[in-house]
């Protein structure tokens, strides 16, 4: 027998593959399904049965393929009620691959039907639990994502769910038993994640807040909703495209797979409502890009930040992609619903610069240089999130969270102001999306707060709230 986690960084997501005696599971699959019936291919093993832990708001999951490519069977937890073919497993139900049991315990909170699956040697030995959004190493999943689809409820009493599931069905369990969590650090599905991605429950339950055994369930809901920010706005989409179903990912690609010349390039970005969504980094983009368009870097977190900010999965999109990554970033913006692509800029920026289009530009200087001009009457906006901004700012900034700004353009200021983030990935993203409201009173600072902290002078421009000043 083997249990593989198979972690997708980009979005902080887990699979699990788990083989026994000739059959196969997979857990909570990723969209492109491929990689998993070469792993079962290469056992000699078939795949029975595709277990979900809940429907996902944070990536669509592969279940729907992978169930059509293999025969699998599509398990959910007790409540769920997909629009299409599956089993719904009862509370405590088994299910058998190979020489191991699969126990389904319904864990609600997170979401109703949310469900953890206990794994089970051929000696009766507990070996591990796949907890899903349940349980994180170091936090437990946000209880407030079911509240669209289902209106009497609110976060409180999920938050009252999650309580009850934890001291009952996951606290009790054996201090040796390995949590697979659906999360690490990075997934908007949780607030306080480590960067650990397995753990044993003993551990979790030392040093995860919402496991103390003398938390009582108002200590457990006041802490588990404290600093909770609003979910992106792409996740209800999400969870309907899992409930209801979605366009194969091999159809996707082969309509979206489009390479366009130039002139096609432009005509259809004037022709529709697309946005034009350059993917390179974010050095390349800001000495030359086409006017208007968005920087997403496929180098950073693509996907969710497509998702965060474009929030519409059914936005039309035309892509300019590193050569070579057209068909990588058609694939990623799948894996959070974005289906809608167009074609991609064929050649790239090289070959819209060959045919003479119009080009634009970000004004930028390098930590150093912004060092040298700051002064008091210097304006700053920090892109970083709030967290970020608490522990270390440059005196005086105005935070201006990216994944908040397009409910914050209003208070962009007036006056010439500098732009910057932790590395200069998020502050780049945002000055596309200030260029692209017409918005260009801003210069960008390269490299960050990271890079400023390391100029000779750029300590002195800093304040650390949490601590006094020297």
């Amino acid at each position: 027998m083997k249990i593989e986690q198979i972690y997708t960084g980009c979005i902080a997501q887990a699979a699990y593959y788990l083989e026994s005696n000739g059959e196969a599971a997979i857990f909570d699959p990723l969209r492109e399904v491929q990689p998993y019936i070469d792993k079962a291919e290469k056992d000699g093993a078939t795949i029975k049965y595709i277990f979900e832990t809940h429907f996902h708001a944070d990536f669509v999951s592969g279940h729907l393929d992978l169930a059509k490519k293999t025969g699998g069977k599509i398990v959910y937890g007790p409540t769920a009620n997909p629009e299409f073919e599956a089993v719904i497993a009862e509370d405590n139900q088994e299910f058998k691959v190979g020489n191991y049991t699969i126990k389904a315990l319904h864990t609600p909170g997170h979401t109703l039907e949310s469900t953890c699956y206990l794994l089970i040697d051929e000696n009766g030995k507990q070996r591990a639990i796949i907890t899903g959004d349940t349980l994180f190493i170091g936090d437990v999943g946000r209880p407030d994502l079911a509240q669209e689809l289902v209106g009497e409820l609110t976060q409180e009493k999920l938050a009252s769910y999650l309580f009850e599931s934890l001291r009952n069905k996951i606290m009790p369990l054996a201090d040796d038993l390995i949590v697979y969590p659906s999360h690490g650090a990075g997934s908007a599905c949780g607030k306080n994640m480590s960067k650990e991605t397995t753990d044993t429950l003993g551990n979790q339950k030392k040093a995860n807040y919402a496991l103390r055994s003398d938390m009582t369930r108002e200590e457990f809901i006041e802490e588990l909703l404290d600093g909770l920010g609003a979910p992106p706005a792409y996740f209800p989409q999400n969870v309907m495209m899992n409930i209801q179903g979605y366009e194969s990912l091999d159809d996707v690609i082969v309509k979206s797979f489009k390479p366009l010349n130039p002139a096609e390039f432009e005509a259809l970005a004037n022709a529709s409502e697309a946005i034009v969504l350059d993917v390179r980094h974010e050095n390349d983009y800001v000495k030359s890009h086409i006017p208007n368009s968005i920087f997403i870097g496929i180098q950073g977190n693509f996907a969710p930040w497509v998702g965060a900010l474009i929030m519409d999965v059914k936005q039309p999109l035309l892509i300019v992609a590193p050569e070579g990554r057209e068909k990588e970033t058609i694939t990623r913006l799948s894996r959070v619903g974005f289906d809608n692509s167009l074609g991609y800029l064929n050649g790239g920026m090289a070959a819209w610069e060959a045919a003479g289009f119009e080009t634009d530009s970000m004004d930028s200087v390098s930590p150093e240089q912004f060092a040298s001009d700051y002064s008091e009457n210097t304006i700053v906006v920090d892109a970083r999130k709030p967290g970020e901004f608490e522990a270390e700012h440059v005196e005086a900034a105005i935070n201006l969270p990216l994944d908040t700004i397009n409910n914050h353009i209003s208070e962009i200021p007036d006056a010439p102001f500098y732009l910057h983030c932790a590395g200069g990935y998020r502050s780049v993203i945002m000055g596309s999306i200030l260029k692209s409201r017409g918005i260009h009173n801003f210069i960008n600072v390269e490299k960050g707060i990271s890079g400023i902290r390391n100029t000779t002078v750029g300590m002195t421009h800093f304040i650390c709230p949490s601590t006094p000043e020297a």
